[in-house]
């Protein structure tokens, strides 16, 4: 699939996703500020939080799309990964306001005024972060689109903490005290700083060029041609969506160049064929000696 088409379709995902998570927001902090509940506030910035990384995600996109220049031959593609860190970083500040606030109100417990109408809002906007973290979590796995991966897995911890939520008011409404609410909005803080944790790890590890493809399953491959006779320097590094390959093989000296280019090619298409059909190869290739 090609590259720009991806980012134009993860684009629009990211559009649908905004308006989905504003709504869910607004009604939350809505309902929080009238109920007096800092679980309901803290639940619904964290839909915020939500709605904002997707503009960032949309500012990131716009970047990573840019084609390659004289600067930038590989593309712009890590702006994606960038993008990640950075609504990793905005949830991490989110979840300490929250923890911050929660503790406050802990040793000071306001009574809180809960409406059937409110709990049925709250399960209304649980329903559509549900739809939306599974929509947007299949969407980034077939487009191979790091961002939509992690605000997924952002907006499924939205929905454990809308459950929770939901479990904190009504066990105010079987009579049990005010704080409880406080503690919960401890638990709402521990889900968030989690989510910016996942988002931080997963982006950080291709920034960082972490091994994307096992270098076993490569070798096994390489190894499958009858003409090579060794392979190592094995190397593998990027994205789902953009990924990259290189490795040294070792042939017969007496092998001549057509052959050993058709050899590479080979390689080539077999590696893309069992592993991803867009990923970029380098071959060095070097004379086998038996007697090494």
């Amino acid at each position: 699939m090609d590259i720009m088409d991806n980012y134009k379709k993860v684009k629009k995902v990211l559009w649908i996703i905004l308006i989905a998570n504003m709504i869910v927001a607004l009604i939350k902090v809505s309902i929080g500020t009238i109920a007096n509940s800092t679980s309901i506030m803290a639940d619904g910035f964290h839909s915020l939080g939500d709605g904002s990384s997707n503009i960032v995600g949309l500012i990131g996109i716009h970047f990573a799309s840019k084609p390659v220049d004289e600067d930038h031959p590989y593309g712009h593609g890590k702006f994606e990964m960038l993008t990640g860190l950075f609504i990793a970083g905005m949830l991490f500040m989110i979840g300490i306001k929250i923890m911050v606030d929660a503790l406050s109100r802990f040793f000071n417990p306001t009574p809180l005024q809960i409406s059937l109408q409110s709990l049925l809002l709250l399960l209304f906007t649980l329903c559509i972060n549900i739809f939306v973290s599974q929509i947007e979590y299949h969407m980034g796995k077939k487009l191979y689109s790091q961002i939509l991966i992690s605000d997924s897995i952002h907006t499924r911890s939205d929905v454990y903490v809308s459950a929770g939520v939901l479990f904190t008011l009504l066990c105010i409404i079987l009579g049990l005290p005010p704080v409880i609410d406080s503690i919960a909005s401890l638990i709402v803080a521990v889900f968030i700083l989690h989510g910016a944790y996942e988002i931080f790890r997963d982006n950080s590890c291709i920034l960082l060029d972490q091994a994307a493809v096992d270098t076993c399953e490569i070798r096994n491959i390489v190894m499958s041609f009858d003409l090579v006779k060794d392979a190592h320097n094995i190397r593998s590094r990027g994205s789902q969506n953009e990924l990259f390959i290189d490795m040294h093989i070792m042939t017969e000296p007496t092998l001549s160049v057509e052959k050993s280019h058709k050899l590479m090619h080979n390689i080539e298409e077999k590696i893309q064929e069992e592993i991803k059909n867009n990923v970029e190869i380098i071959i060095h290739l070097e004379p086998y000696n038996k007697q090494k």
